[in-house]
Formats: C-alpha cells, sequence, structure tokens
C-alpha cells in the first residue's frame, strides 16, 4: 500500500481497517474501524481533511479529495464519511458530507458542500450538485439526481448488509495479505548441528606390571 504524509499531516488508518496495496492514502486522512480502502482508489488529505468512520467500504477507483481555503471557501471544505457506507466502484466525492448507511452508486459524483443524510441510496452514474442536501430514507438518481421514492423495507435492509458484507470481505484480503507476507518473509532456518563424534578410545597396554 502507499500511504504517505503531506508536510506535517500524515494518515491515521485503524489497526483493523485494511487498505489494498494498489490504493493511495495522502496527508489529513483518518479510516475507522474495519473499514477497507480498495485497489486504485486515491483519498488525498492535502489542502483539507478526509474522516471516514468505520465499517465503511471505498471501492476500486474512488476519488475523494477536498477543497482548499480561498476566498472562494473560506476554510476549505472537509470530506466527512460516516458509518457503515458503502461507496461503489468509481465514484467522486469532492469535500462533501455522507452520513451514516449510505449506498453510493458505482460512477456517481458528490460535489462540495453537498450532504448525503443517513439511509440514503443514490443511483450509479448520478451526479449531486454543490450545496444539495438529499433527505434521508429515499432513492435519488440522475443527473443532477432527482428523488425517486422511498426506500423500501428490503432495500433498507440492504444498506446494512451491504456494509457488513465488504467488512468480512475486507477480513479474507486481510488474512490472504497476511498469508503472503509470511511465505515471502519465511522464518530463518536454523543450520542442523552434526553430531558430535566420539573420540577414539586408547587402548591399555597388555604388559603386565612389575611386582
Amino acid at each position: 500500500m502507499s500511504i504517505r504524509p503531506f508536510e506535517q499531516h500524515t494518515p491515521h488508518i485503524h489497526p483493523t481497517a485494511y487498505v489494498d496495496t494498489a490504493a493511495l492514502v495522502i496527508g489529513d486522512v483518518e479510516i475507522g474501524q474495519d473499514s477497507s480502502i480498495w485497489p486504485m482508489s486515491v483519498v488525498r488529505g492535502d489542502i483539507q481533511s478526509i474522516r471516514i468512520g468505520a465499517r465503511t467500504s471505498i471501492q476500486d477507483g474512488t476519488i475523494i479529495h477536498v477543497t482548499h481555503d480561498s476566498r472562494f471557501c473560506p476554510g476549505g471544505q472537509p470530506t466527512l464519511i460516516g458509518n457503515d457506507v458503502t461507496v461503489g466502484h468509481k465514484v467522486i466525492l469532492h469535500a462533501c458530507t455522507i452520513e451514516d448507511f449510505c449506498l453510493i452508486g458505482m460512477g456517481a459524483i458528490v460535489m462540495d458542500k453537498a450532504v448525503v443524510r443517513s439511509r440514503v441510496t443514490i443511483g450509479a452514474g448520478s451526479v449531486v450538485p454543490p450545496g444539495k442536501v438529499l433527505e434521508s430514507g429515499f432513492l435519488y438518481v440522475g443527473s443532477p439526481v432527482k428523488q425517486i421514492r422511498p426506500l423500501t423495507e428490503r432495500e433498507l435492509e440492504f444498506l446494512e448488509y451491504s456494509a457488513q458484507n465488504y467488512q468480512r470481505l475486507k477480513d479474507r484480503h486481510r488474512a490472504m495479505a497476511g498469508s503472503a507476507d509470511a511465505a515471502s518473509n519465511p522464518a530463518p532456518i536454523k543450520p542442523e548441528v552434526p553430531p558430535a563424534t566420539p573420540k577414539p578410545r586408547t587402548r591399555r597396554s597388555a604388559t603386565p606390571k612389575h611386582r
């Protein structure tokens, strides 16, 4: 994996989290318990902070970035991602807030200062414009996104299942990574010590002693 500091900031990654060897995490980033960052994802907290909660999966090819401090955005804008969030493949999250138990569909884009409330599903390829707030409990689809309908009970259950499924999957990948490390760094083999060669006995002389 590539985990790099930027200036005075170093990423903080929970010991139970998984960051794939092909992912990149930079700067002021915190990744919570049992979360996962999958191949080719970039989490770049160089000009503001990124916070990722527990049991959240950031899937392959996703880009997470922030906005810098300027007269157009005083103080800058971080990216905040809650617990139990599933972020699909090739998503862009830029200086936005995603609350708990959300599913961000593949290829979706969430722009600056947008807020996605808890238990929301965003359809694949959708775009959430800057500053838009998505109400909890609904499906949103489109570019720009529109509220389509309330999530069904089954869809709400799936949000929890998805987070749990990726938690189990990252455990399997962590186990494989540990096995690979052990295989590439085997314990040194102690050289065998040959058995000691017995010393030859010195035979006593058969000449009788004088009396």
